[in-house]
């Protein structure tokens, strides 16, 4: 076959050659591929013009194969294989896997989830490995070049372009100052003029939706330090009488030691839904789908 014939390859004739290749009989043929005898009478002569071929002729004992059909045969059939082979879905065995899979997450939600997370995928993937990459404006570049593989975000944020999301878990914000600070275990909006914050900033910008909320308001807070982590922020606060206002569930378990207090947050909706973000284009991946299964899993625990 000369290549200006590639063009005019239609895949459906494939199947129906291999069998009139392995029957040698045009009407067991279409009854295998599912043709009717004008139908394979055409794929048959569409065929004999594509190759340049008779492909069956007439012999002593009834129709026999051509020289050059009987030497398609072995290449046919391993064509063929070899296509359903790319077009099916070979079995997922995360065992089996050898990868690493990054993801992009605050250090208060590594704090929650990352020990748990890379204890489960360790038992059951000990070929992957995961790495944690701090939240950051290329985050969405990185993910959508495949370089990134999962995202927290809160549910509140818009979704770049290209991405899909699902929920992972629920947390709220609390007001957490230090044992003993003298706001006297009670905090109101307008105690965010009356003490300074710790802000954290993941994007470079120290605006958050407190800002949105006390300016609805008529209340400015003033700002001690802008700090890149959760962690840092928490300790800052545990040595100053400096506020912030961050997750519950990442606060908790450090008021004991710090220590800290955790106050209920003056706020209309202190609810923080957290999801999980990918490329739109790799949803169907299934080591991602798994590892989405792996991270619902440990959520649920550790808010449990």
């Amino acid at each position: 076959m000369h290549d200006k014939h590639l063009r005019a390859i239609d895949l459906n004739l494939l199947p129906v050659l291999d069998a009139l290749l392995r029957h040698r009989n045009a009407t067991r043929a279409g009854d295998e591929v599912g043709l009717s005898q004008p139908a394979m009478s055409r794929a048959l002569g569409r065929l004999r013009h594509l190759l340049d071929d008779p492909l069956l002729v007439r012999g002593i004992k009834g129709q026999v194969l051509s020289p050059r059909a009987e030497a398609l045969r072995a290449p046919l059939a391993a064509l063929l294989g070899e296509m359903r082979a790319l077009l099916t879905d070979p079995p997922f065995n995360p065992a089996a896997e050898q990868r690493t899979l990054r993801i992009a997450m605050t250090d208060a939600q590594a704090s929650l989830l990352l020990a748990r997370l890379v204890r489960r995928v360790s038992d059951a993937a000990p070929g992957i490995v995961i790495e944690w990459v701090p939240i950051s404006p290329a985050v969405p570049e990185r993910m959508a070049l495949g370089e990134i593989d999962l995202s927290f975000a809160l549910d509140t944020t818009p979704l770049p372009r290209g991405a899909a999301s699902e929920p992972l878990m629920e947390d709220e914000v609390a007001v957490v100052v230090r044992q003993g600070h003298p706001c006297g275990g009670a905090w109101a909006m307008a105690d965010y003029a009356r003490y300074p914050s710790i802000v954290i900033s993941l994007m470079g910008d120290a605006a958050s939706e407190i800002d949105t909320a006390l300016a609805a308001v008529g209340i400015e807070r003033s700002i001690a330090a802008i700090v890149p982590t959760f962690r840092a922020a928490a300790e800052i606060v545990a040595a100053t009488d400096a506020v912030t206002t961050i997750s519950r569930a990442f606060a908790a378990p450090l008021a004991p030691a710090l220590p800290l207090q955790l106050l209920p947050a003056p706020l209309a909706n202190p609810r923080l839904g957290i999801t999980i973000v990918w490329a739109s284009y790799r949803g169907n991946d299934p080591l991602l789908v798994w590892l989405r299964g792996m991270l619902r899993a440990v959520a649920s625990g550790a808010l449990g």
